[in-house]
């Protein structure tokens, strides 16, 4: 597969050495000073183009990459009240895009965690939920966005809460901190407090290694697909081949 990168931070450089290892091409990796590539029949090449930038260049990648007919997996977060627009542009385009908060396996397998959780909760309302997540101070949105997944997740299997914020929240509002600390690749604690105790789960990211090696598969599987991806499609498609085998 020819695979295009876009943003060569960490993770676009933990993308490329996975996607390598996987016997995948590189055939174009554009970045900060070299956003004309987009135009490059090199870059119109690629079968995928993987992109992990920022909130304000997020977007613009989006709609030039898929005007150039490369299917595009994103995982940059902090842009996505504008998600509507880039569903609009895909199906306008007849392009295909995929994004998550997070590519980790094991967050995903959090989130069902976490869903599960908050419908088992809606017996106990002496529970109050708190999300907090920490990462490397080079990370410049708040909260992340697998914290916003994660409060979305409380308040589609709970009804007491419609909302979340960083700040002091109202009754139905979840509350969300945010810590940026050292190089910390990412954790994410969910816990349920009450006056008598508290129930907490955590996933804790050891390395950048999980998020890019889940970008790859993913990108090997957008490959074979058209349309507006989400990872519950992939997810699904992942459980059915462990149950097969």
């Amino acid at each position: 597969m020819k695979i295009a990168i876009i943003g060569y931070g960490k993770m676009g450089k933990a993308i490329e050495r996975i996607a390598l290892q996987r016997g995948h091409e590189i055939v174009s990796i554009i970045d900060i000073n070299n956003t004309g590539d987009f135009d490059s029949e090199k870059f119109r090449s690629a079968d995928v183009a993987i992109e992990f930038t920022s909130p304000a260049s997020a977007c613009d990648n989006y709609a030039r990459a898929l005007a150039q007919g490369v299917k595009v997996v994103s995982g940059s977060t902090g842009w996505t009240e504008r998600m509507p627009e880039i569903k609009d542009l895909c199906d306008r385009l007849g392009g295909t895009f995929f994004w998550s908060s997070n590519f980790s396996i094991g967050v995903n397998l959090f989130f069902s965690l976490n869903s599960y959780l908050a419908k088992l909760m809606n017996n106990f309302p002496q529970y109050t939920p708190y999300i907090t997540e920490t990462h490397h101070i080079h990370k410049l949105d708040h909260p992340s966005g697998t914290a916003i997944s994660l409060a979305h997740g409380i308040m589609d299997n709970d009804p007491a809460y419609t909302s979340w914020s960083e700040d002091a929240c109202a009754p139905d509002s979840v509350r969300i901190d945010h810590i940026r600390r050292s190089e910390v690749p990412g954790t994410h604690t969910v816990r349920w407090d009450s006056a008598i105790d508290s129930i907490e789960i955590t996933h804790e990211a050891h390395s950048r290694e999980g998020f890019a090696l889940g970008a790859v598969v993913a990108a090997e599987w957008v490959a074979q697909e058209k349309g507006f991806l989400t990872m519950d499609m992939l997810m699904k498609k992942i459980i059915n081949d462990a149950a097969r085998s």
